[in-house]
């Protein structure tokens, strides 16, 4: 069973967050992140992330309004392109952190746009 989640984990994940990521993030790997990054493949990406409950969309909306609420700042870069890969729109993005400054704070829907802002912008440059 661990090994299909692993499996399954590593699928997913590639499909969300992009083969570029999910190569780079395994080649940065070493024997002290291995467990870390093992554990979040087998029950963030392969049990959490494929359960019939919500899909891709939906968990993407859930990791950015928990990511930019508790100021996490390198994932929710990660998540905003993860986002895009599973079908939101920069604008709903947008609204998306406009709800978060209501609820979490301005500072943090702020600095969520931010990191946006500058994600589409290096997104956008990597495309010309």
């Amino acid at each position: 069973m661990s090994d299909d989640l692993f499996a399954l984990g590593e699928q997913i994940r590639t499909e969300v967050l992009g083969p570029d990521y999910v190569a780079a993030s395994t080649a940065n790997t070493d024997a002290f992140s291995e467990p870390m990054r093992a554990f979040a493949i087998k029950n963030l990406w392969g049990d959490i992330w494929a359960r019939p409950g919500l899909d891709r969309r939906a968990r993407s909306i859930v990791n950015l309004a928990i990511l930019s609420s508790t100021n996490r700042a390198g994932e929710l870069k990660i998540h905003i392109r993860a986002a895009l890969n599973n079908g939101l729109t920069r604008d709903e993005i947008g609204e998306i952190f406009l709800q978060v400054a209501l609820y979490s704070g301005i500072p943090a829907g702020s600095e969520a746009t931010r990191i946006a802002k500058q994600t589409f912008a290096e997104i956008d440059a990597s495309t010309r």
